[in-house]
């Protein structure tokens, strides 16, 4: 098998390289990275790409429909990735998040690549009142970056030939990466009770939130890779996690102050309405994939985010204006001349 992951420097990406090493030890692995991350390491001993086979550099508004031949199965992750940076770069956001990946898809599909899996989002579900969403139910996409997402699955539905096309809607990533991230609630609170011994819950706590740990994010992009038609379809969205982990926020903040004792956990119970609000069924992926259910509970996320901050000597409470905030990462590097505000390297 030969697999390429675009967009494998980010925070997913080192631990669907991880899975799928482990997994296909015969396989051969590549990546294709515009490396905007590629310097945010996190406790990592060792590169994460020592494990491919190749490490490509480019654009993926760039990428030719010849670099994509050959592949039995291509991975979609290059986006920018959550909401701030999405109304930030709004414009940017659907050129890579979307136009990108349709026109991938495409290529993909004529170059004979067998299974293109997308890493898509359960956001697009907005404000989702009346229990948990299935995939049968209305999207209410409430930022650029989720209305990305949703624009993308309904392009990729009207692709035709024999490719197997997987659209995961993930819930909200966390857990320790070798490039991790601290702009996810999970991953916020752990480093604010670290940091701080405080975790500050903007809202009022009630918002819903399931929640995906990374590793478990990679055991289903492994399951997606290796999809056939005759299991689900060969068009595929289904939502990527597990129904015992819809927690609502306060209920994290709870889970982090009891692994960290002497947390004090402050709620803004006067906050306005929170539009990320929503719980989802995963019974359809419980059904369709189930050697590669999550296994991650939420108390061994937060021990391994725990450790992991903690083997960094992290100890930083001006976290959030950190480079461990993707959106610093991408403004240093535009405010020091590297990038453009589209979002391309400056030549040298």
């Amino acid at each position: 098998m030969k697999i390429l992951v675009l967009g494998n420097m980010g925070y997913i990406g080192p631990a669907v390289i991880r899975e799928l090493a482990a997994r296909h030890p015969s396989a051969v692995l590549h990546g294709y990275d515009n490396a905007y991350f590629a310097h945010c390491l996190t406790n990592a001993h060792t590169l994460p790409e020592q494990r491919l086979a190749q490490q490509f550099f480019g654009d993926v508004r760039d990428l030719s429909e010849q670099a994509l031949a050959g592949y039995d199965a291509v991975v979609q992750l290059a986006a920018v990735s959550n909401d701030p940076m999405g109304d930030r770069f709004a414009g940017v956001t659907a050129a890579i998040n979307q136009d990108a990946t349709i026109r991938i898809a495409r290529a993909a599909a004529r170059a004979g690549v067998r299974n293109f899996v997308f890493a898509s989002s359960c956001s697009v579900y907005g404000v989702a009142e009346g229990g948990p969403r299935t995939e049968n139910d209305p999207v209410a996409p409430m930022t650029a970056y989720a209305r990305s997402k949703i624009g993308s699955e309904d392009a990729l539905a009207d692709i035709d030939g024999e490719m197997v096309i997987t659209s995961l809607r993930f819930a909200t990533a966390c857990g320790m990466s070798d490039r991790l991230r601290l702009d996810l609630v999970l991953n916020d609170f752990v480093a604010g009770a670290l940091s701080e011994g405080r975790i500050t819950v903007l809202s009022d706590g009630s918002p819903w939130r399931p929640l995906i740990d990374v590793a478990d994010m990679a055991r289903a992009i492994d399951w997606a890779i290796q999809r056939s038609a005759d299991n689900g379809g060969r068009i595929l969205r289904v939502n990527t996690g597990s129904n015992a982990r819809n927690h609502q926020v306060r209920d994290l903040a709870a889970a982090v102050a009891a692994a960290l004792p002497g947390t004090e956990v402050s709620i803004n119970t006067a906050a306005p309405v929170d539009s990320r609000s929503y719980q989802v069924d995963f019974s359809l992926f419980a059904r369709l994939a189930p050697d590669h259910q999550p296994q991650m509970t939420l108390d061994k996320s937060i021990g391994q985010l725990i450790a992991g901050l903690q083997g960094m000597n992290f100890a930083d409470s001006q976290f959030r204006t950190s480079p461990l905030m993707r959106l610093r990462v991408l403004q240093g590097h535009i405010d020091s001349a590297r990038l453009s505000e589209d979002l391309r390297w400056y030549s040298r």
